[in-house]
């Protein structure tokens, strides 16, 4: 049964758009305070936390649209509003209607968030930006947007193209909106056939591929292959920008930031850029997920807070973020390298912190388990470690991913479980040299 959309925050486009610096700074909004007025409001709180981990198997997307600037009325300004949309529901019972209807009037806000001085041009660099509409229940529809100019001579205005979906996959739809941009350079009739045959496969399993067979004027049928990632927790992600705007003190501040949930701003000059670095800053809590919405409007008073982001984690802990982050990244490493060279350290410090939550997890006979916070925080020998621990496992951040591992006493077998008992082995061993250098030292 279709989400009831009623109420909506745009999350990737959550930031100030407007040209306040030539790069993307990011600003630290402090605990909640009652006296910031309307524009900064407490996080709401979510069901469904994170972009969803879809198996194989169900629908690439819901819509196709294309979002136009129209003009309603002589001398006013243009207003977006959606002037294609594929596929057309129909058979609609009353109630799936008026959800649909509430979908598609929020769509185009989002899809030009940046406000309504637009004029036409000649010249506009297309830029590939994603949103993600978070519904009452929490479950979360994603808009991976494609906006540029059309085809034509002389000035004009630019258009979106935007394809909504429950999965979260940034890289993926990219190449998805690449060949609806070659397409859309030709004739409007010739992205439908495209689409259609995407909205008729299966999404591919992680690290599968699924092939489709598309028919282009003047150039014959094509065979285009879609990839999944195999590794599903960057799937999303783009690393890239982060590393280009900002410096690895900047990075580990807005982490430290995120980890005790704290609002965070983000200015960007471009919609791409900003999309790109929310998307990359969210993924660094992995396995851990975002579980809040986005402050679409930013009182000037907050621009000159400073805050205590340098003090939040243990200092060991940061000098390790920073150490690894700091090895050289080679311009011959791929993207899915340099993602896995910018996540790691941050999984690596949950694991060190808080990778031994499945041995505080008490089980009663009906197979219900219960967290045992304080032996939890008190297992940490390390007095800065622990100081931080007993102020993260307040957060909502941590409360949600406890929930999900008090329903089954097998942890789920990925990444971060992977990196948990790697991490122990390497403990064991050195455990085990450590013993063994003790006996040579004290023959008997």
């Amino acid at each position: 049964m279709p989400c009831r959309p009623e109420k909506m925050e745009g999350q990737a486009v959550g930031g100030m758009l407007r040209l306040l610096r030539p790069r993307l700074r990011w600003l630290q909004a402090g605990p909640p305070q009652d006296n910031l007025g309307a524009a900064v409001k407490e996080p709401e709180r979510a069901r469904e936390h994170c972009l969803p981990s879809f198996a194989g198997g169900q629908h690439f997307f819901e819509y196709l649209l294309v979002v136009s600037l129209n003009r309603r009325r002589p001398g006013d300004g243009y207003e977006p509003t959606i002037t294609y949309q594929f596929p057309k529901r129909e058979n609609l019972l009353r109630g799936q209607q008026e959800e649909e209807e509430r979908l598609l009037k929020a769509i185009p806000l989002f899809c030009f968030p940046d406000g309504n001085e637009w004029a036409p041009l000649t010249e506009y660099p297309r830029e590939t930006f994603s949103f993600v509409l978070t519904n009452v229940d929490g479950s979360r529809k994603i808009g991976y947007c494609r906006r540029l100019l059309p085809a034509g001579r002389g000035p004009r205005l630019p258009r979106v193209y935007c394809i909504i979906s429950g999965i979260g996959c940034f890289g993926l739809f990219s190449k998805i909106l690449d060949e609806v941009e070659k397409r859309h350079q030709i004739s409007m009739a010739v992205i439908y056939p495209f689409m259609q045959g995407l909205r008729e496969a299966a999404f591919p399993a992680p690290g599968k591929t699924v092939t489709l067979k598309s028919f282009i004027p003047d150039s014959g049928t094509e065979f285009i292959s879609l990839t999944r990632p195999l590794d599903s927790h960057l799937e999303h992600v783009d690393f890239s920008s982060l590393l280009n705007c900002l410096h690895f003190e900047q990075i580990l501040q807005i982490f430290a930031s995120a980890v005790l949930e704290r609002r965070i701003i983000f200015l960007a000059e471009d919609l791409s850029t900003l999309s790109q670095c929310i998307h990359a800053a969210a993924a660094l809590l992995y396995p851990f997920s975002w579980a809040h919405t986005y402050i679409p409007v930013v009182p000037e008073s907050l621009l000159a807070t400073v805050g205590d982001e340098k003090d939040i984690l243990p200092p060991k802990l940061q000098d390790d973020i920073l150490d690894s982050l700091g090895q050289d990244i080679s311009e011959s490493q791929t993207p899915e390298q340099i993602n896995e060279h910018v996540s790691r350290p941050f999984v690596q410090f949950f694991v060190k912190t808080v990778g031994h939550y499945v041995s505080y997890i008490k089980w009663e006979a009906n197979g219900q388990g219960h967290f045992q916070e304080r032996a939890f925080c008190k297992a940490l020998t390390s007095k800065a470690n622990r100081r931080f621990v007993k102020k993260f496992v307040k957060t909502q951040l941590f409360s949600l991913f406890i929930q999900e591992a008090e329903k089954s006493k097998n942890p789920p077998a990925g990444y971060f479980q992977r990196k948990i008992l790697e991490y122990e082995e390497q403990k064991k061993q050195k455990k085990s040299r450590e013993k063994t250098n003790t006996a040579e030292m004290n023959p008997s």
